[in-house]
C-alpha cells in the first residue's frame, strides 16, 4: 500500500522565489514581439496574484523584440542608407509592384533580432538614436529632455495612421509602449523574403531606415506582429493605400520579394488608388534651361592680310524731272453776234455793218458795196 504524500504549505521561501520570478518583466515592443527580459530588483515580497499579473508569457515571436527606449546612441558601424537606392521620384506603386519577384517564403531558420544589428542604431549619423528620430518626425507638440540637443523625446502627440486616433506619448517604463515604432515590412517577414542574403550592415540599414518605420498605436502594432499585406492591414482603411505603397517601396529598395498571396493583396488595395506613388527620398530631376541659339561665327581676317576694296564714288542720282507745264489754253473768243435782219443790226447799234465785222451777212449788203444795212 503506497503512502500518500504530505500536503505542502506555501511558506516564506515560496514567496521569495516568486519575488525573483516577478522581477523578470517583458516589455511590449515594436514589430510584434516582446522585449528582451529586464531584471527589476524586487522591493517587496509580491503576492501570488501580483506574480500572475506582472509576468505575462512572451509571445511566439519574442526574438523579434526591439527595446522601446534607450538612453544611449548606438553606432551603426558599416550600415549605410545611401547605398540603398529607393524607387525613382513619382513612380506609381503599381509599377514598382510589377518589378518585385514573386516567390514562396524561405525557411525561418537562423532568424533572430540580432541579425538586423543593434536596435535603433544611428544610421543617419545625426547623433540621435533611430527611435527618437522617428518620434521626432511623426509626433507633434513635442518636448525634449534638456541637454540632449533635442534628441530624446519626452512627450508628444501622435495622429496614429493605423487607427486614426490621437494618442498622447509620455516617455516612461509604463507609458512608452502606447506609441511604438513599427517596421512596416517586419524584420521576420523580410528574413523569409530575401533578407537572409543581405549582409549584417545591409540588414542594419533596413531595420533603421526611416522609409520602413512609422510611429503607431502600440496595441495595433502588436496585433500586426510579423504579418504581411496578405495577413494584416491597418484598421484605418483610408491609410491602407499609403501603407501598401510604403511596403512596396521598402521591398524594392532592399531587393526583397513577395509571396503570391501578398502580391495579390497589395494589388487589391491599390485598385482604389492606382495613381499613388511609391514613397521615396528621390527628387525630381532638375529642368535643364533651353539652350540659347549660338551666335553666328564671323571669321576674323588679320589686318595685314585684309584686302582693302576701292572706294567707289557715290552714284549721283538726278532729281526727278519736273512735270511739263501745260501750254496756256487759247483765249476763248466771244461768240460772234448773230443778227436776224438789218433791224436787229440797227437795234444793236451796229449799222451800217461792214464786211468782215462780226455778224455781217451778205444779205445785209444789197448793192454789193461791202456795206450793209445802210
Amino acid at each position: 500500500m503506497s503512502k500518500s504524500r504530505p500536503t505542502r504549505t506555501l511558506g516564506a521561501t515560496d514567496f521569495i522565489v516568486g519575488s525573483a520570478l516577478a522581477s523578470v518583466l517583458f516589455l511590449t515592443t515594436a514589430c510584434g514581439g516582446a522585449a528582451a527580459p529586464q531584471v527589476v530588483p524586487a522591493s517587496s515580497t509580491p503576492t501570488v496574484s501580483a506574480l500572475a499579473i506582472e509576468t505575462p508569457q512572451p509571445s511566439s515571436s519574442a526574438n523579434d523584440a526591439t527595446p522601446l527606449d534607450s538612453d544611449g546612441v548606438i553606432d551603426a558601424g558599416d550600415a549605410d542608407l545611401a547605398s540603398h537606392v529607393q524607387p525613382p521620384f513619382a513612380t506609381k506603386a503599381l509599377e514598382v509592384l510589377k518589378t518585385l519577384p514573386i516567390k514562396g517564403r524561405a525557411p525561418k531558420t537562423g532568424y533572430s533580432r540580432s541579425e538586423f544589428g543593434q536596435a535603433w542604431a544611428d544610421v543617419d549619423r545625426n547623433g540621435c538614436d533611430t527611435r527618437n528620430d522617428i518620434l521626432n518626425r511623426d509626433l507633434s507638440a513635442k518636448t525634449f529632455k534638456p541637454g540632449t540637443r533635442d534628441c530624446l523625446v519626452l512627450t508628444g502627440v501622435l495622429a496614429d495612421p493605423y487607427t486614426a486616433k490621437t494618442i498622447d506619448f509620455i516617455r516612461g517604463s509604463a507609458t512608452s509602449s502606447a506609441v511604438q515604432i513599427d517596421h512596416v515590412v517586419a524584420l521576420n517577414d523580410a528574413w523569409q523574403k530575401g533578407a537572409q542574403q543581405l549582409t549584417v550592415a545591409q540588414r542594419t540599414a533596413f531595420a533603421n531606415d526611416p522609409l520602413n518605420l512609422l510611429a503607431v498605436d502600440g496595441p495595433s502594432n502588436q496585433k500586426k506582429g510579423a504579418g504581411d499585406a496578405a495577413t494584416w492591414l491597418p484598421p484605418n482603411k483610408s491609410f491602407r493605400c499609403d501603407y501598401v505603397a510604403r511596403q512596396i517601396s521598402v521591398k524594392a529598395t532592399y531587393t526583397l520579394w513577395v509571396t503570391q498571396a501578398e502580391h495579390d493583396a497589395m494589388a487589391r488595395v491599390l485598385e482604389g488608388c492606382v495613381d499613388i506613388s511609391a514613397p521615396t527620398n528621390q527628387t525630381a530631376a532638375p529642368v535643364e534651361p533651353a539652350a540659347a541659339e549660338p551666335a553666328p561665327v564671323v571669321p576674323v581676317i588679320p589686318v595685314e592680310a585684309a584686302i582693302v576694296a576701292p572706294i567707289e564714288a557715290p552714284v549721283q542720282v538726278a532729281p526727278p524731272a519736273a512735270p511739263p507745264v501745260p501750254a496756256p489754253a487759247p483765249p476763248v473768243s466771244a461768240p460772234e453776234p448773230y443778227y436776224q435782219n438789218c433791224s436787229a443790226v440797227r437795234a444793236a447799234g451796229a449799222a451800217p455793218i461792214h464786211i468782215g465785222q462780226p455778224g455781217f451777212q451778205a444779205k445785209f449788203d444789197r448793192d454789193g458795196d461791202g456795206v450793209g444795212c445802210e
